[in-house]
């Protein structure tokens, strides 16, 4: 291996690792937004998020120092402090009119640590102006793609729809109930979403699927590999959405990355595929699927159309490993496959990155 080879392999081993230190597994769903529009003619919105990770987006903000972690009391101290700046981040608008809301900060107690909320409602309370017929929302502290749900009281969920980061919300009418969403609209939301998941938010699914990949270039192997894998999501992913099965993500995120880390550790021992491989890649994709299930969770899936969704989010994820292994064929593959250093300069050193880095997410996961 020359000199070029190990100076490429660095950087390509120092940006993984830079990644794997901020990357979250499962960046959608983190925020989620529900508005409630009363009888009484008022609406309140709850933003349901971190409340160490909006402590720190509101600290940037207003130029101050991120704070680390901190205890749950002083975390609502602090929140409660930017409340004048958590109604300046959120566009409420009915027609034309800017609404200008009263924003308190709940904090949601958990039976696993009740002294240590894992989540926090910011709930944004006004008066709907009289004579109002639309409703509009934008929340600036929104870096990925989150669900905006709204109810009427009395009536239930009764629109959906999902936004990008800063997006603005679509025009909803409060004249009537608002459309549904139809199945054909659910389909392509949730393919989107499935994908996404995997390609580009889903980086740790993107080095366990590349572990399988890199064992053997033999289609019948690789495909042996991906089917025992998708089949164990596909079960776990079902099981645990509807509440038949349920496992911690505190066990469930650790052991996927420790997943990755023994799937790239047997690449440089081994190019065959042995048949407690197929079943040890099986027994990850059980898991794997309960990080999928995590997420649906999160995602508050549709009432109406609700095993569409979950079909088509399932659907949307295989597309995305699919499209990690054909970038991987055609990048090195399919061009470099049949040359002698191929195992030596390619496949060792990727397969030792990503044991490393699923070993620095084991640790993190783990005292996290």
């Amino acid at each position: 291996m020359g000199f070029a080879d190990i100076r490429a392999i660095t950087r390509i081993g120092v940006a993984l690792l830079g990644m794997a230190a901020v990357a979250s597994a499962h960046e959608i769903g983190t925020t989620q937004v529900h508005a409630l529009f009363h009888k009484d003619h008022t609406y309140s919105i709850d933003v349901i998020t971190a409340p160490q990770s909006l402590l720190n987006k509101l600290e940037i903000c207003a130029h101050r120092a991120r704070s680390g972690m901190l205890p749950a009391a002083e975390q609502r101290a602090r929140l409660q402090s930017f409340t004048s700046m958590l109604a300046s981040v959120s566009n409420i608008q009915f027609d034309e009119v800017q609404g200008v809301p009263r924003v308190d900060v709940l904090p949601i107690a958990t039976p696993a640590d009740p002294q240590q909320p894992a989540f926090v409602v910011v709930r944004f309370r006004g008066d709907i102006p009289q004579k109002a017929t639309t409703f509009t929302w934008q929340y600036d502290l929104a870096y990925s793609a989150y669900a905006l749900a709204l109810e009427n009281e009395g009536h239930g969920d009764i629109a959906r729809q999902w936004l990008d980061g800063d997006q603005r919300s679509a025009r909803f009418s409060l004249a009537r109930d608002v459309v549904p969403p139809t199945r054909l609209h659910v389909v392509r939301q949730y393919l989107s979403l499935g994908f996404t998941h995997i390609v580009p938010y889903g980086l740790d699914h993107i080095l366990f699927v590349l572990g399988i990949f890199l064992l053997s270039t033999k289609v019948k192997r690789v495909l042996t590999q991906v089917t025992a894998f998708t089949i164990a999501h596909s079960i776990t992913l079902g099981l645990t959405i509807y509440g038949v099965v349920s496992v911690s993500p505190r066990i469930v995120e650790p052991a996927i990355a420790l997943s990755i880390a023994y799937v790239a550790i047997e690449n440089l021992t081994t190019s065959q595929l042995r048949s407690w491989r197929v079943a040890i890649v099986f027994a990850f994709g059980l898991l794997h699927g309960m990080g999928f299930a995590g997420v649906l969770k999160d995602l508050s899936l549709p009432r109406s159309e609700f095993l569409t969704a979950l079909i088509t989010f399932n659907i949307g994820v295989e597309g995305g490993q699919l499209a990690v292994i054909a970038a991987a064929w055609l990048l090195v593959v399919c061009w470099a496959q049949a040359r002698p250093w191929y195992r030596y300069r390619f496949v060792m050193p990727s397969s030792a990155i990503i044991a490393a880095t699923g070993i620095f997410w084991t640790v993190q996961r783990l005292v996290a």
